[in-house]
């Protein structure tokens, strides 16, 4: 009998019944590493839209590291972005201090247009 591609590169099977499943192990490293909000929504991007690439990533054991670096990289800019942003709008403490409504406007319009900026140039490519 021919060996399937996943036999080739070293996977097993076990039998469950009726069933023959693949051995799918996480590595230690790839169990422990966090995924954020940003790399949350990259992962459902990618099952929505790109589902050859995410199980590409997920069966070759690199999903993980991937969306975490995604979400590093995405809340980087995100950061950069409201920070830049509220100073050139000049949203500073001190308006803060006289006027909390007006500050909290600006800062919410200031965060949405990040958060839409990270979503087109990051989070769904």
């Amino acid at each position: 009998m021919k060996k399937s591609l996943f036999e080739q590169i070293g996977g097993t099977y076990t039998q469950q019944g009726d069933y023959i499943l693949p051995n799918l192990i996480l590595s230690a490293e790839e169990g422990k590493q966090y995924i954020g909000l940003w790399g949350q929504r990259h992962a459902r991007y990618l099952k929505q839209h790109n589902r050859i690439l995410y199980y590409n990533l997920l069966t070759s054991g690199k999903l993980n590291a991937h969306l975490t670096e995604i979400d590093r990289q995405a809340e980087e800019m995100f950061s950069r972005l409201v920070k830049q942003m509220a100073e050139r709008e000049g949203v500073t403490e001190q308006l803060k201090a006289e006027n909390q409504m007006e500050w909290a406007r600006r800062m919410n319009n200031i965060r949405n247009a990040a958060i839409e900026y990270v979503n087109n140039k990051i989070i769904c490519l």
